[in-house]
Order: C-alpha cells, then sequence, then structure tokens
C-alpha cells in the first residue's frame, strides 16, 4: 500500500552521452521500497547497480543525464510524498545525508584527502543536526567504536591516506549512519571488509535499521551476503531488472537464467573446482540489427557444470606436496615492517605500529600462497615490503637466491618486469588524466618492450580481452568505468610486463560474482599456461581457498597459521582461524 511506501521508483531512465555514442546505464527502472524493508539489489559489473543509487541522490557525474523518470519519497511528515527528482538542487541538499544517505562504492574517493577523518564524519553532523563542535566530535568517536574502528581517538585524527581499506570503508559507513537518514543505500559496504567486521556491519545495519525504522537499499555483488540481510532482491542486467522477488523464493527458485548463473559463480566452500561456472556456462546473449538484447537460456544444470570441474582431495594434496619438493623461488626470513605510532617533542618515535612482526615463510614456483587475515592484520604491507614499497626494518627477502633488502631503485628496475602487484584500490593506482590504454601501455615503455607504440597497442588490446573488455574502451579515462571495471583494468595492466611472479592484492575484492568467477578463471589458466606463482592477498576465505594451494593466517602482523588449504579450512588449529571461517554468512550454503 502506498502508505507504506517509503520510496516509489517510476521508468528511472539514466544514460551516459560519450563520443562513442548513448550508454544506457538505468533502463526504465521502476521499483518500490517499504519502510523497514531491506532492498538488495544484485548483478553484474556495469548492470546498473550503482548508476541507481546515484540516480536516486541526483549525484549523477557528467557526461551522464538523468532523462525520466519520478523518485517518489514519503517521509511520515509528508504523507503526500515529494518527487526528488524534480526539487531544486537546494532542496535536495536538504535531503541527502539526513534523509537519504549514501555509502559510496570506493571509499578512497569519496574521502576528501585532505582533512581528517573524524572532522569529514563531524562536518555533517553540524551542518544536519546542528550540533556544536564538541558535540559532533563525541558523536563521531562513537560512531567509529560501533563500526569497531580501532583506536577510534587515533582515527579522528588521521588522514585517509593513513588507513588501511577496510577502515576506510568502515569510516564511510560510520558517516552514511551519523543523520540517522530514513533511507540508507550502501553501495557495495562490505567490499573491503574482512569476514568478521562484514558480520559486525552487517548485524549493525540491521539494528540501525530496527532501531530507527529506517530502509536499506544493499547493492552488493556478494550473494552469500544477500541472503542474510535482505527481505526482497532485484537482479538487473544491462540496465534493467530481470527478476525480483523475495531473498527466499530468488534463491531456492531462481527464473532468470541470468540469476541461476550468479547464484553458480560463487566458490564453494565445501569442495574445489578446476573452474567456477560462468554466465556463459547458463545462458547466451545475442543482439538484433536495431540493438535490442535477447537473452537464450541454455539447457544445463549447476550439477552438470560442477561435475567435470569437481577436484579430488588427494588430487590437490599431491599437487602441493609436488611443488614443494622444488627450490623455493621466495624466501622470508624474520621480517620486520613497522611504522612510527606517536612521536616525542624532538620528532623521534616513541610507539611502533608493527604491521609485519618477525614473519618468515617459503613460496614454491608455479604454487598460489594464500594470505588472510582481518582489515590491518598485515597482508598488504607485507606484500608491499615484499617488492620494496614499504620500508622495511629488519629481516631477509631472497626471489631466486638474490637478495631484495639491499637493492638500489637502479638493481630493481629489472626485477619489476618480473615482480608485480595488483592493488587493492583501482581507483587510487590508476592515473585519472590518463586514458586506461595509455595506462596499460606506459609499464611496457618504460621497459622497452616491443618495437613500437604500435605493437604495443595490440598487445594492450589483446590484454582487454583477455579481461573481458571490448576495445573501444582503451581511449576512455578510468572514472568512466565502475569499480569492477577498474579492477580489470588493473590486472591487464599487471599483466602487461608477462612477469612470472604476481602478488594480487584483495584483486578481486571489487568484483560482482560472475565477473570474480571469470577472473579467477583466467588467474588459474594464467599460472598454468605461463608457470606463474602467486601470492594472494584476500579477506574472503571462499575465493583463498579455492585460489590457493597453501595459505597463510596474519594477525596484528604475526603469522598464526599456516599449511594446506583444504586442511586448514576443514580442521583450523588456531583460535583466530576458526572465528574467521565462523563469520563467513551462513547464506552462502544455499549457493552449493
Amino acid at each position: 500500500m502506498t502508505k507504506d511506501k517509503l520510496l516509489a521508483v517510476k521508468n528511472l531512465r539514466t544514460s551516459f552521452f560519450t563520443d562513442a555514442g548513448e550508454v544506457r546505464a538505468v533502463d526504465g527502472v521502476s521499483f518500490d521500497l517499504y519502510r523497514g524493508e531491506t532492498l538488495g539489489i544484485v548483478g553484474e559489473s556495469g548492470s546498473g547497480k550503482s548508476v541507481t543509487a546515484l540516480s536516486l541522490m541526483r549525484l549523477i557525474p557528467s557526461p551522464g543525464r538523468i532523462l525520466g523518470g519520478t523518485v517518489g519519497y514519503f517521509p511520515e511528515e509528508t504523507p503526500a510524498g515529494v518527487n526528488l527528482q524534480e526539487l531544486p538542487r537546494k532542496s535536495m541538499r536538504h535531503y541527502r545525508g539526513s534523509e537519504l544517505a549514501m555509502i559510496f562504492q570506493e571509499p578512497m574517493s569519496s574521502l576528501n584527502p585532505v582533512f581528517r577523518c573524524g572532522e569529514q564524519v563531524a562536518e555533517g553532523m553540524r551542518h544536519h543536526l546542528k550540533l556544536s563542535k564538541s558535540e559532533a566530535k563525541t558523536r563521531a568517536l562513537a560512531l567509529f567504536d560501533e563500526v569497531q574502528l580501532p583506536d577510534p581517538a587515533r582515527i579522528y585524527q588521521a588522514y585517509p591516506h593513513q588507513l588501511s581499506g577496510g577502515q576506510k570503508q568502515r569510516v564511510m559507513i560510520a558517516m552514511a549512519m551519523s543523520c540517522k537518514p530514513g533511507v540508507l543505500i550502501a553501495d557495495e559496504p562490505t567490499t573491503a571488509l574482512d569476514v568478521t567486521v562484514q558480520k559486525a556491519i552487517l548485524e549493525l545495519m540491521a539494528k540501525v535499521k530496527t532501531e530507527l525504522g529506517s530502509s536499506v537499499i544493499f547493492i552488493t555483488h556478494d550473494l552469500g551476503v544477500i541472503s542474510e540481510i535482505a527481505d526482497r532482491v532485484l537482479v538487473m542486467y544491462k540496465g534493467k531488472i530481470v527478476e525480483e522477488g523475495r531473498v527466499e523464493d530468488l534463491f531456492s527458485n531462481p527464473k532468470h537464467p541470468y540469476t541461476k548463473s550468479l547464484l553458480a559463480c560463487r566458490p564453494p566452500l565445501n569442495y574445489r573446482l578446476k573452474r567456477l561456472p560462468v554466465v556463459s556456462d547458463f545462458m547466451e546473449v545475442k543482439k538484433s540489427d536495431d540493438g535490442a538484447v535477447e537473452i537464450l537460456e541454455k539447457a544445463v544444470t549447476l550439477e552438470a557444470v560442477i561435475r567435470g570441474q569437481r577436484v579430488p582431495a588427494m588430487e590437490q594434496l599431491r599437487r602441493s606436496r609436488v611443488l614443494k619438493q622444488q627450490e623455493p623461488i621466495l624466501k622470508v626470513s624474520n621480517l620486520q615492517t613497522w611504522f612510527p605510532a606517536r612521536h616525542n617533542f624532538w620528532g623521534k618515535p616513541k610507539d611502533f605500529i608493527r604491521a609485519v612482526d618477525d614473519v618468515s615463510f617459503e613460496v614454491y614456483p608455479g604454487e598460489t600462497l594464500g594470505l588472510v587475515g582481518e582489515s590491518g592484520c598485515g597482508k598488504t604491507t607485507l606484500g608491499r615490503s615484499l617488492l620494496g614499497l614499504a620500508p622495511v626494518r629488519s629481516g631477509r627477502v631472497e626471489y631466486k637466491g638474490q637478495s631484495l633488502l639491499d637493492l638500489s631503485e637502479k638493481d630493481w628496475k629489472p626485477l619489476r618486469q618480473d615482480m608485480q602487484i595488483i592493488f587493492q584500490d583501482p581507483y587510487a593506482s590508476l592515473n585519472p588524466r590518463m586514458t586506461i590504454g595509455k595506462a596499460i601501455m606506459e609499464p611496457m615503455q618504460v621497459h622497452g618492450l616491443y618495437s613500437s607504440d604500435a605493437e604495443r597497442r595490440d598487445r594492450v588490446l589483446q590484454l582487454l580481452e583477455t579481461v573481458s573488455m571490448p576495445p573501444q574502451y582503451f581511449d576512455r579515462y578510468p572514472h568512466e568505468f565502475s569499480g569492477g571495471q577498474r579492477q580489470r583494468i588493473a590486472i591487464a595492466r599487471a599483466l602487461a610486463l608477462n612477469p612470472k611472479f604476481i602478488i594480487c592484492d584483495e584483486s578481486v575484492s571489487a568484483l560482482d560474482v560472475s565477473v570474480q568467477a571469470q577472473v579467477l578463471n583466467l588467474l588459474m589458466e594464467l599460472r598454468e599456461k605461463y608457470k606463474f606463482t602467486y601470492i594472494f592477498i584476500s579477506h574472503d576465505l571462499s575465493v583463498v581457498k579455492f585460489m590457493s594451494d597453501r595459505m597463510i593466517v596474519m594477525n596484528a602482523g604475526k603469522i598464526v597459521e599456516q599449511g594446506y588449504s583444504d586442511e586448514i579450512y576443514e580442521n583450523p588449529q588456531n583460535e583466530y582461524t576458526k572465528k574467521l571461517i565462523q563469520a563467513i554468512p551462513q547464506g552462502r550454503s544455499r549457493l552449493v
């Protein structure tokens, strides 16, 4: 009934006008959001999920434009409702933050790098709630504590670049919740979070929704999370809603082949596959001459796809044991990377953050070593330390018998071609003023690969095709892509130099499950074809279990458990490891 509706979206249409023509990002979308409801929106990267949310908030950047449709908002004090699309800009600014708030997908691009995190959260409360400076600070510190940020007082004074990806995301969540909005739009709010904090955030959002009577639009690529938190689900494909329904019905009896494929793409926890199912296993897409999209369902079941891809447990164990019989490609001994936490009057450090604290391990040629742990445990710092991108306090790192910690930048250059990293934040790792084609080509030019830019361009087009991106994207800029698309660009850039050793730092965390499955399959195929060696860093245990031969679990800068991936998942020995496994959303069991 209308009186129960908080939002009524009718025929919403948003397009982007580029040199290549019009791109219909949101194409006639209609749905209702009820009071106290959590509405999930799922779909592939580029399906229109985030653009739909930005359209509701009227935050579409150029060259995008909202072409039509209505967004009715029905607060209790205004039963007749208001059409947010017709409000003057000044009036819309009142609704943003106080009535509708949004947790953006990429915290690094949403937080102002020159202001302290606490000040950015307090600012909105001073503006909308008319709190004093001290009252706003007290409330901000309480919010930081609620979202489980360590040392809220330190985080309040910190700048965004001083926080991990997961910590920045939690600051964004605190900011969105600060003014107690009626509608909370969460665009991939748990993407950068480890499973334990993810669980706490989901519980917190459910608590806020209940206590304040707020409604939530929850956008995510993680169907396990959707099954835990959503009441209803919308499935989007190419700017349209192709299926919607109650979460129980959607998971138990999906109707659309695209929905079926999304449910199948998630890495299973209770067995290992050689290859993950992908969307093309279940449906085929054809375009007619007038541009209309036709979806053809394939007569195949999930059971049939999985049957030919299952890896016997003993086969995986034999592979891991054979790899360990080789001479290690990387040896790490007693590695320590500390950062000063506080300084005395003279500027000398008084205390340190022990990000990596006496870590030792080995990696073997052709192996994938998984690295898991909570946000801030030292995973990313360890990866950067291995490549000379973070200052090491002490220890030893050897790559193919060569000590790395004593190398000059000139000595490092030839090794950069052999050793690459896929960074966690694709937006921060790409130059916003450089087209993605030139960004992928640049490493080839620096290292003198190929004889001309024409040959390099051909190689870039091959790499774009490898990561499932069309060649016409060559001349586009990073801001023109979704978060998942930018992550694929970053992967293509890392592959440009044909490396042998790659550190994947949360390289699929920003991807929806369908594209994630494609990229994980790609990384596995490349490993077998080119004998790559990976260190695979992730907060997602199911992804690490699929990718890794062996696994290292880190906590507070130290290794607390390591061994074969299947054995650690089936029989964890450390209490911290058990906590990580128990925090995995139980709804994922429906996906296998």
